[in-house]
């Protein structure tokens, strides 16, 4: 852990540092499918889709630069290589071999909900280790999440 004035205990620190590194591993991964998702979308409504996509990557960007911030203020270092993500996420892999929108969107979604899942189940952990500002991370990430998942949902829909 790095020095730092803090009034969280650095026992406390070092937890939560674990725990956002997960979260962050698992959020980057995500950053990556949509970006699959993006560049190899196919078919009748591309344009939508492809533009679409591109929005996913972009606001799950928010989430990753404040958990990794959070890391840093708590006196750890953000694991965010390609190298720690693939150690640490658990996503499953995404199919590259995959072309029409309603099959990206089907798999970015489930993918969403997942990492949206593990961000709700991390607040009750924070909230245990007393860190108020990483709670509310965790809340605002959650609202964003929900957002974004109905979006890419609401494709599916109808």
């Amino acid at each position: 852990m790095n020095p730092t004035l803090n009034s969280l205990e650095i026992q406390y620190r070092r937890q939560l540092a674990n725990i956002f590194n997960f979260l962050l591993a698992q959020c980057l991964d995500l950053q990556l499918q949509a970006k699959q998702a993006h560049w190899n979308v196919k078919g009748p409504n591309f344009i939508a889709v492809h533009e679409f996509f591109d929005n996913v990557p972009q606001d799950v960007e928010d989430t990753v630069d404040l958990i990794a911030e959070r890391v840093a203020q708590l006196g750890g270092t953000a694991m965010g290589t390609i190298q720690d993500v693939c150690k640490t996420s658990e996503l499953p892999a995404y199919p590259t071999n995959i072309t029409s929108s309603k099959d990206h969107l089907s798999h970015l979604s489930k993918a969403m909900a997942q990492v949206g899942k593990k961000l709700k189940e991390a607040i009750p952990q924070v909230t245990k280790l007393g860190d108020d500002a990483g709670v509310d991370i965790l809340i605002q990430s959650c609202r964003a999440f929900d957002k974004s998942l109905w979006f890419v949902e609401s494709h599916l829909q109808g």
